[in-house]
């Protein structure tokens, strides 16, 4: 289907983006949904609506690719082999001292560890591993949040589990990206954003 942009951006701002739009965020609006429109048009607005959700939520607002924010002390802690969680580090592939840093989340959904950049350098054909920094253009950003949910690639869960024929559980399609965090929150962004795509009878 081809979204009515006018009427997208009218419904959308008051109630996500308290009356007033920041052209960064009308940029990256447009970038997701001409993405939407070029690969996904006969897919289900609910994937797309959830989709903006999680970007609104973990993005703040910008609806912009963003860096994790953190030092590399803070990244060498938590995602490093030598840091505080070496499990954790070994399941998201940074093996190696100082992938905790290079490997830090970004994107729209903060593409997290080296297993995922080269996992995504495959599925993209370019060179995230060697320049994780790439998925912090809008394309790629934009290519890895819809294909991941909608693959399942982030968690094993996909739109599909949670917004299908026999159900809308915007509660639980959380778990396509992070279990549960702020599920509720996120779930209201999606009822609104769905609102702004699909005029209401």
């Amino acid at each position: 289907m081809e979204l009515d942009r006018n009427f997208f951006f009218d419904h959308a701002r008051s109630p996500l983006f308290d009356g007033k739009f920041r052209q960064g965020q009308v940029d990256g609006l447009n970038l997701l949904l001409d993405y939407w429109e070029c690969r996904h048009p006969q897919e289900d607005t609910r994937w797309l609506a959830y989709a903006l959700a999680t970007v609104h939520y973990e993005v703040d607002r910008t609806m912009q690719p963003i860096r994790e924010r953190g030092s590399a002390v803070y990244f060498r802690k938590m995602y490093d082999i030598e840091g505080d969680n070496p499990r954790k580090a070994r399941l998201l592939g940074n093996i190696h001292p100082g992938d905790g840093a290079r490997f830090c989340g970004r994107g729209f959904v903060q593409l997290t560890g080296r297993r995922n950049y080269e996992d995504w350098s495959s599925r993209l054909d370019i060179d995230l591993a060697g320049n994780p920094d790439l998925a912090l253009e809008g394309p790629v950003a934009a290519a890895i949040l819809f294909e991941g949910m909608r693959l399942g690639t982030f968690t094993g869960k996909a739109f599909a589990d949670y917004l299908n024929a026999g159900k809308t559980d915007w509660i639980n399609a959380r778990r396509i990206v992070n279990r549960l965090d702020k599920a509720s929150l996120i779930a209201g962004f999606a009822r609104s954003y769905l609102a702004a795509i699909v005029p209401l009878p």
